[in-house]
């Protein structure tokens, strides 16, 4: 048995809550229905898989419904807001209930984190690698394709937004043909220095631009110097960039905590007024990668000639960490993030309830919101 939603019955069968398949069984005179669909935060609408989904379902099981969207994809929704209206007969759609929130929650929630991500760094390029943190294809499809809606919401707004994304198979979100990156710290480890790594990968991609990591054998200012000297007009023409990934147990090369404060008030002294807590203050002067740690490489290439040389940073880059590097004003070009993936996974829970049977507006006690809302969009007809 496969674990991907198909379209026909006996798939969806097998992966639906078991009383929705007994309620189907059981009601002998299946009426008319209509199901709201709303999420309890506040999110992005990014709805259009579960929806295309929906109608795939409907033309292969051969059986019609009408879809009222009320929201555009990519428009903000408020906390309880009806997103979705669907209408038809209830043996038809009662089963499909747990797979159509399965595509709708954690997108619309995913949506918005990107979404706050670029708009807290404007100016930065993003390159979604959420791919391995996601569980199965399913999912890396989902979360790609709302990393796409948030960052064309905050395009919309004046932000960079996502460039791309890590793999081939979702590439398409982004308007690419193929997925970005270069090299991980397991291809940095085949060969005996960071420069060794770095020529052999030009060697092969010699008409990309060349990114390499720095923090392998934890010499992230001695490894991007080498690389940059040795490709020194690659470097002066800015098709090299330096990504820095240095893990949250140690500090990058010649960093440390009193020296990440210097660094800081030297160019973003203001940064420390905005922290709220210890872990705001390890993003700007901690371990890893933090503010501090990217203003001291921006220095180190900039006083040996390399100011073109762009910073790629990545580790841990949530919206909150996001918000910190803003007010730290951190050199950053390019941000490698998978943390857009929601971090609370009950916050991604959308609820379906049937608001009318055969005409009739009736709905679970405490869920009178939904025929409220309904009625005053579309009026009492269905």
């Amino acid at each position: 048995m496969t674990i991907e939603n198909k379209t026909d019955k006996s798939s969806i069968s097998d992966w639906t809550d078991k009383y929705f398949t007994k309620s189907r069984n059981a009601v002998k005179s299946p009426p008319i229905v209509t199901y709201g669909i709303f999420v309890r935060r506040p999110t992005l609408m990014a709805t259009r898989l579960a929806t295309d989904w929906l109608k795939e379902v409907a033309q292969a099981q051969n059986f019609s419904i009408e879809i009222k969207e009320n929201f555009e994809e990519g428009e903000f929704v408020g906390a309880g807001d009806p997103m979705l209206y669907i209408t038809g007969r209830m043996d038809h759609l009662i089963e499909l209930e747990t797979h159509l929130l399965q595509k709708i929650g954690a997108n619309c929630v995913t949506a918005m984190n990107a979404h706050d991500m670029c708009l807290a760094l404007p100016k930065v390029e993003f390159l979604a690698m959420d791919a391995r943190h996601c569980a199965g294809m399913e999912m890396a499809n989902m979360m790609a394709y709302a990393a796409s809606v948030g960052s064309q919401a905050a395009q919309a707004q004046g932000a960079t937004g996502f460039i791309g994304n890590a793999t081939d198979a979702t590439a398409h979100f982004f308007k690419n043909e193929q997925g970005l990156g270069t090299m991980p710290h397991a291809y940095i480890g085949a060969f005996n220095s960071t420069l060794d790594a770095a020529i052999s990968y030009h060697e092969q991609y010699p008409t990309e631009s060349l990114t390499f990591l720095v923090d392998y054998f934890g010499q992230e200012v001695q490894d991007s110097l080498m690389v940059c000297k040795h490709f020194d007009a690659l470097a002066k023409q800015g098709n090299i960039s330096i990504r820095l990934d240095t893990h949250g147990g140690r500090y990058i090369e010649k960093l440390d905590n009193q020296k990440s404060y210097h660094v800081l008030d030297r160019n973003a002294p203001e940064a420390f007024r905005g922290y709220r807590s210890e872990q705001d203050l390890k993003h700007l002067t901690g371990m890893g990668v933090s503010a501090a740690a990217i203003w001291h490489m921006r220095e180190t290439l900039d006083q040996a000639g390399y100011d073109k040389v762009k910073i790629v940073a990545s580790s841990g880059f949530n919206i909150r960490k996001c918000d910190i590097m803003a007010k730290a004003k951190a050199p950053i070009d390019i941000v490698g993030t998978g943390s857009f993936l929601p971090d609370k996974w009950s916050e991604t829970y959308a609820t379906a309830d049937i608001i009318c049977y055969d005409g009739v507006f009736k709905v679970k006690s405490g869920r009178e919101f939904l025929i409220k809302d309904y009625q005053e969009r579309y009026g009492d007809q269905q």
